[in-house]
């Protein structure tokens, strides 16, 4: 209960930080802003910007050089989402328990939206690296995020998961959209912040270790909550994998395993963050609420 918490005091700073970074909702587009805004402010765990923040912090980082590249995964997240829901991929109706974004703008404003909070995001990134002291590593953060988030991450993924629905398909080819559509983009926020702390190449590879680690869990978690969990817990629909056709975790090996290997998956991060320093027992908590999380 202390952990759910300190998580939620993180997600309300991330809330109040982002409202610093809203464009403000006038002139003659106003209507996109209003739009990117709706989504942004739509709530959720803000788990990508917390990240962002911590892997600056537990490397020995200042966290306020971070805060820009957090919020701006945030929108390159709620962009991703706006896109999701839309008719032509998911054909959600609702997200974080309000009304998806095409369902209140129309699908000409969410697809704009979409695309505004994408390019929003590295503007952000952009003006707050430029007149930098070592503008060097906030470029190599920046490229680690559009890394992450572009063809050889997240937008590949959904490629893949969108051109295997209808098919049977193996896990080999389950674990690549996996990694690639949710763990890839937790990988380059992590990433971005340990750059930005100055890490070292081990405390590196130790973070990258414990992001894919605990963003293939925290899909194969996703899978299951589709199938178990409970709608009024989830902001949305459950059921919608099995509606559209979608292989998953539980689909392919069943509930059971895929619970004993996100499980696995956990403890494994966990010892990877742990030998960084004393100064992770968020991020090992943070691991073990995955594994338990009910939405």
């Amino acid at each position: 209960m202390e952990f759910k918490q300190t998580l939620k005091q993180r997600a309300n700073q991330v809330e109040s930080l982002l409202k610093e970074y809203m464009p403000s909702e006038e002139g003659y587009q106003k209507t996109i802003m209003e739009s990117m805004n709706y989504s942004l402010s739509a709530g959720g765990k803000r788990l990508r910007p917390i990240l962002t923040m911590e892997a600056c912090k537990v490397v020995g980082g200042n966290v306020e050089d971070a805060i820009p590249f957090a919020m701006a995964i945030e929108m390159i997240h709620t962009y991703s989402l706006i896109h999701d829901d839309l008719p032509a991929l998911d054909n959600d109706d609702l997200r974080r328990g309000k009304k998806t974004n095409h369902i209140v703008y129309g699908e000409d404003m969410a697809i704009l939206a979409g695309d505004a909070l994408l390019n929003y995001a590295f503007e952000v990134m952009l003006s707050n690296s430029i007149d930098k002291e070592n503008p060097n590593k906030y470029l190599k953060a920046i490229n680690e995020i559009a890394k992450t988030s572009g063809i050889y991450g997240m937008i590949g993924g959904q490629v893949v998961d969108i051109q295997s629905e209808n098919k049977q398909i193996s896990k080999e080819m389950l674990d690549y959209i996996h990694n690639n559509k949710t763990a890839a983009i937790i990988i380059g926020c992590m990433r971005a912040g340990a750059i930005i702390g100055d890490a070292t190449q081990e405390q590196l590879e130790k973070i990258t270790k414990y992001a894919k680690n605990i963003g293939l869990s925290f899909q194969i978690v996703d899978d299951i909550l589709d199938i178990v969990g409970d709608e009024s817990k989830l902001g949305k629909k459950v059921g919608s994998d099995i509606e559209n056709h979608k292989s998953t975790y539980p689909s392919l090996i069943g509930l059971d395993e895929s619970k004993n290997i996100a499980y696995e998956l956990i403890q494994e991060a966990k010892e990877s963050i742990n030998s960084i320093n004393k100064e992770t027992k968020f991020l090992s908590d943070l691991a073990d609420y995955i594994i338990d999380r009910e939405y």
